[in-house]
């Protein structure tokens, strides 16, 4: 594709087309011409040669892709390799040890012909998942909950190691025993209300995901969404039984607010908020050995206004904080 410059910069088109003219319609020496515009007596003599075969229209930039390529891939083997894209789904890897390519070229060429990155392929029938985003704040809200297994005091496993993960998780307060006498701390549920247009996202470590805590929840993420000037006209959910039930449809409905649910096993349709749970888990939840789990929580804080105000997102090229200009509530 041609690289575009601006047009009334030096040497870009105008720059260069008042050259060849100075040259070709003025007369003017090839020297004088390249020291007037600060250019080389070759690069004076490439444009005004330019402009004499090709007029105005030569000015423009032209690609820089070569008129022959002898070494590129056949278009026959290329129809093999999209072949087994779309038929076997494989990776450029497979596809290239299969037919004897380096994966590098078989990239290059699912790239020249658009093909999607199987992350972004339905797995199920192999089309390209359809990105959408709402056109204001507040249209549409993703709701979910996240389980989270507790950390004992000392840290769990993935800090200690297995058998001192299991004495540590025996010996802290609180600890109940299942049905087979195991230790078992429990878990702590991270619930999340994502606005879909910013990105903006409201989340509270909780101890169940019981209705009437999945409610309380709501209002308090309801009351944050406002106070950012954020007025939410729509809830997508999964088919949680808190979410089935009727003191959630009451409250939703009360506020004016629609309900809508994901169809049953599809859970990319909350994808917005599926992968906000996995960005969370990578960045806060897992990111570094915690000792206990109050450690992990009163990190969760600061993590939370970083995504919010510094994390850069790359869907909308800049943290939520630049589609919400009230977030800090300076203006109310």
């Amino acid at each position: 594709m041609p690289h575009t410059t601006h047009a009334n910069a030096t040497l870009t088109p105008a720059g260069r087309l008042a050259l060849a003219r100075c040259v070709v319609d003025r007369g003017w020496p090839l020297r004088r011409a390249a020291e007037r515009f600060q250019v080389s007596p070759t690069t004076a003599h490439r444009w005004a040669d330019r402009y004499r075969l090709l007029g105005r229209a030569g000015m423009a930039d032209a690609s820089s892709r070569p008129h022959h390529q002898p070494r590129r891939t056949p278009t026959r083997r290329e129809r093999r390799v999209i072949k087994l894209r779309h038929l076997r789904r494989w990776g450029p890897a497979r596809i290239g040890g299969h037919l004897g390519m380096h994966a590098s070229t078989v990239h290059r060429i699912l790239t020249r012909y658009r093909c999607a990155r199987l992350a972004h392929t339905d797995r199920a029938t192999g089309q390209a998942v359809r990105r959408y985003e709402r056109a204001r704040p507040g249209e549409l809200v993703h709701v979910d909950i996240k389980k989270l297994g507790r950390i004992p005091d000392g840290g769990g496993h993935r800090t200690a190691g297995r058998a001192q993960g299991r004495r540590n998780r025996a010996a802290t307060r609180g600890v109940v025993r299942d049905s087979r006498h195991e230790p078992r701390l429990g878990s702590v549920f991270l619930h999340t209300a994502l606005d879909d247009h910013t990105r903006l996202a409201y989340t509270e470590l909780l101890e169940d995901e019981k209705k009437d805590t999945a409610v309380a929840f709501w209002q308090r993420a309801r009351a944050y969404f406002a106070s950012a000037g954020v007025q939410v006209e729509r809830v997508l959910t999964d088919n949680g039984a808190c979410y089935r039930s009727h003191t959630w449809r009451d409250t939703l409905a009360g506020a004016g607010i629609k309900h809508k649910r994901t169809r049953p096993y599809r859970p990319q349709t909350n994808g917005k908020v599926e992968r906000f749970h996995r960005t969370l888990a990578e960045e806060w939840a897992y990111a570094r050995p915690y000792i206990s789990e109050t450690e992990r929580a009163e990190a969760f804080t600061g993590w939370l206004h970083h995504y919010n105000h510094h994390r850069f997102h790359t869907a909308i090229n800049g943290p939520p904080a630049t589609r919400v200009p009230n977030l800090s509530g300076q203006y109310t």
